[in-house]
């Protein structure tokens, strides 16, 4: 199963807000595919068009072949014919039914599928019991905790057997807890279904989690793409290393080159910065080395000075879930464990240290 969209669609100012378009293509095969990005990046708006719950301006949609949108023939599939299974932020049950009413209602609508009769009672009991809701299912949404409402939205959206799971956002409002059970429940269904899953999410944690596949969006433009570990791992702009929210991104100045001793040195801030030889550019080349604030180490300073290092001062520190965020001078910020920063406490200035296997340089725009 695939999925395979080109989408154009143009807001027009509302309130204080200006313009929006949206301007995208998308490839997604069976699996998890994550659009991140910032709120009113157009993350939603793209799970409308898809779903048929807003029509696109332009472009196409396939799915496996068949057609849902396409602006040249004027075909454009009405969302109840389409087989998407959509898991909206609220959950969006029917507060006044059960939750087998809820997945009753749900079998009835879709088209075309075979959940009818026989097979559609036995498709809504073998969900209760895949997550864990047979005991619940006579209860309604407001008896129901977070967690068993999110399990109960992802059921109802699969009892028509869908052929593209959307889900925006599903995990704002849920503790830790129930999100961990949340991204559990749904990597065992992605292994089940084999069909493409499109969630959306400005959460970094969260994409790291469940996707195999990430498009970076902004500002209605799709600005990176591709398997997770490498778009996150090598940013392609300064910009988007920005967006990402994970990176330092310093200015830099390539000063040296050597490639057959594999070696680079670049001045930043002032100092000088050994890295691999970084193919492609030229001495005076001027960019940004951009280092996730997790690689960056940081020591005393009664640590002995070494290659790659700098002393900064410390601004302020704030607590993360087992560590500390400690940002420094000239924009560069450190995440510590809580033992490294007892060692660290109390310092006005300390050792920076940019590891030379971590140091990666991005053009200037």
């Amino acid at each position: 199963m695939s999925l395979h969209a080109r989408l154009i669609k143009r807001l027009p100012p509302q309130n204080e807000l200006g313009a929006f378009d949206l301007d995208i293509e998308l490839t997604a095969e069976a699996g998890i595919t994550v659009l991140f990005g910032a709120s009113g990046s157009g993350k939603t708006l793209t799970l409308n068009c898809l779903s048929g719950f807003a029509r696109p301006d332009g472009g196409r949609i396939l799915v496996d072949g068949d057609v849902y949108f396409d602006s040249e023939t004027r075909v454009h599939l009405m969302p109840q014919k389409r087989r998407c299974g959509y898991i909206f932020q609220d959950h969006a049950l029917f507060p006044h039914k059960t939750i087998r009413d809820n997945l009753r209602f749900a079998a009835a609508a879709a088209r075309g599928t075979r959940t009818r009769g026989l097979h559609r009672h036995r498709r809504i009991n073998e969900l209760l019991q895949t997550f864990e809701l047979a005991d619940l299912a006579e209860r309604k949404p407001a008896q129901l905790s977070g967690g068993q409402k999110q399990r109960a939205a992802i059921a109802r959206a699969l009892v028509g057997e869908p052929r593209i799971l959307l889900l925006d956002e599903p995990t704002r409002g849920l503790d830790g807890r129930l999100r961990q059970s949340f991204y559990e429940v749904l990597r065992a269904t992605n292994a089940r279904l084999h069909i493409p899953m499109v969630l959306v999410t400005h959460d970094l944690e969260e994409c790291f989690a469940l996707a195999d596949t990430v498009f970076l969006i902004d500002g209605g433009r799709f600005v990176q793409s591709g398997p997770v570990d490498a778009v996150f791992r090598r940013p392609a702009t300064a910009a988007i290393a920005r967006l990402l929210g994970i990176y330092n991104v310093l200015p830099a100045e390539i000063t040296a080159l050597d490639p057959q001793r594999n070696a680079s040195t670049l001045n930043m801030l002032g100092h000088s910065i050994e890295s691999a030889y970084l193919p492609g550019h030229l001495i005076g080349d001027r960019g940004f080395l951009c280092i996730r604030e997790s690689e960056i180490k940081v020591f005393p300073l009664q640590t002995r000075p070494i290659t790659n290092q700098m002393e900064l001062s410390v601004l302020s520190s704030t607590p993360l879930p087992g560590g500390m965020r400690v940002q420094l001078q000239h924009g560069v910020a450190a995440i510590v464990s809580e033992g490294e920063y007892e060692a660290l406490r109390g310092s006005e200035r300390l050792r920076v240290e940019i590891p030379a296997s971590r140091v990666y340089f991005v053009d200037a725009a």
